[in-house]
């Protein structure tokens, strides 16, 4: 089950996904990990019965763009379409804001992964957070 909240409905949960996943698995200096886009954010949680597994982002950046980040899954749960449907979900939530351009910054290691959902790499590789990242954007059709 995928669903989406306000930043004061999904802190808890989706820091602590967060948290074990950038900040103890994949080293990101805590300090970089919560920014002052969390608040403007919708928050997609993924739940296997009321276990909080995953977690992604939407923000609207501007007329009709919008970014996706912050997409974590807990070890235990990758590779059984976790990502997947917090990705369709934040997807198909932007389509419902107008929004025809989303933007994300990709690890490299998971950019066949959101190549696989229309994604296309765009710009050089660049490191954030210690780790390298490439850019990657897809057109969606605005829904009526």
């Amino acid at each position: 089950m995928i669903l989406i909240q306000s930043w004061q409905q999904a802190s808890k949960n989706a820091h602590a996904i967060r948290k074990q996943v950038f900040i103890e698995e994949q080293g990101v200096p805590q300090e970089l990990e919560l920014d002052e886009f969390d608040p403007l954010c919708w928050h997609a949680l993924a739940f296997e019965g009321t276990q909080c597994i995953g977690t992604g982002r939407l923000v609207a950046m501007g007329v009709n763009e919008g970014q996706i980040g912050r997409m974590a899954v807990l070890p235990c749960f990758r590779g059984k379409g976790t990502g997947k449907a917090i990705l369709l979900k934040l997807i198909k939530l932007a389509q419902s804001q107008n929004i025809s351009s989303l933007m994300l910054h990709s690890q490299v290691l998971a950019i066949p992964f959101y190549e696989k959902y229309g994604f296309t790499p765009q710009g050089p590789i660049y490191e954030e957070a210690g780790i390298d990242h490439r850019n990657m954007i897809i057109l969606l059709p605005i829904s009526h």
